[in-house]
């Protein structure tokens, strides 16, 4: 499958990277600078400079499927949640449905269920978490939606816990939100849903296929 990875120089993005071309998929890492260019190549990208805040229809051609892992970052105000988590994320999926790109899979947040019940500093954030999601809901695509809790740089175990909802929260290393993704990716039964993921004590492939 040919994939293209928006936050792709991201720390999970570079996970998510390395794991595909490691699964044998043709791998097209969007990134903002040239000068990630070099990284992405070594994990085994073909690398595309693009930027979400401007027009990046040309991104998805001859892909057969986008994972938006890309974001504004924790350091970003309000309007770069807008333009990037909101905004890039609803560009990306026009562009699959022009390319015919059918599989889209959504790395949102834990919390986007429901954004005024975030903290206040969070809120933001989650908003436009969960108008991109509700854009792509509606999108008719081949979607997956995964929220993952707090995540953490500590090595991946293989073990999650994943479920529509799971009622509490928690934390999650990058390295195992990136191998959930990339699992969901060919796996049909999660099609159409959205569910949230912590570290837990089921192996990944399990989990989804419990979904």
């Amino acid at each position: 499958m040919r994939v293209l990875v928006a936050g792709a120089n991201g720390q999970v993005g570079k996970h998510i990277v390395r794991i595909l071309a490691e699964e044998g998929h043709e791998v097209r890492a969007m990134i903002r600078s040239e000068d990630q260019a070099p990284t992405l190549r070594d994990l085994g990208a073909e690398p595309i400079v693009a930027d979400l805040e401007k027009d990046v229809t040309h991104t998805a051609e001859g892909c057969d499927a986008v994972i938006f892992s890309a974001g504004g970052g924790p350091g970003s105000g309000a309007e770069k949640k807008e333009t990037i988590d909101r905004g890039g994320a609803e560009k990306l999926v026009e562009a699959a449905r022009e390319h015919g790109a059918r599989r889209y899979i959504m790395v949102s947040a834990m919390g986007a269920a429901d954004p005024e019940s975030g903290p206040e500093a969070m809120q933001p954030y989650l908003l436009a978490k969960a108008r991109a999601d509700q854009t792509l809901a509606e999108s008719g695509l081949d979607y997956t939606i995964i929220r993952p809790g707090s995540l953490t740089d500590e090595n991946g175990t293989g073990m999650v816990e994943a479920a529509p909802s799971l009622g509490k929260r928690g934390e999650i290393p990058r390295e195992d939100t990136a191998r959930i993704i990339v699992a969901a990716l060919e796996r049909e039964n999660t099609f159409g849903k959205t569910f949230e993921v912590l570290s837990g004590d089921t192996r990944i492939e399990e989990a989804i296929d419990r979904l």
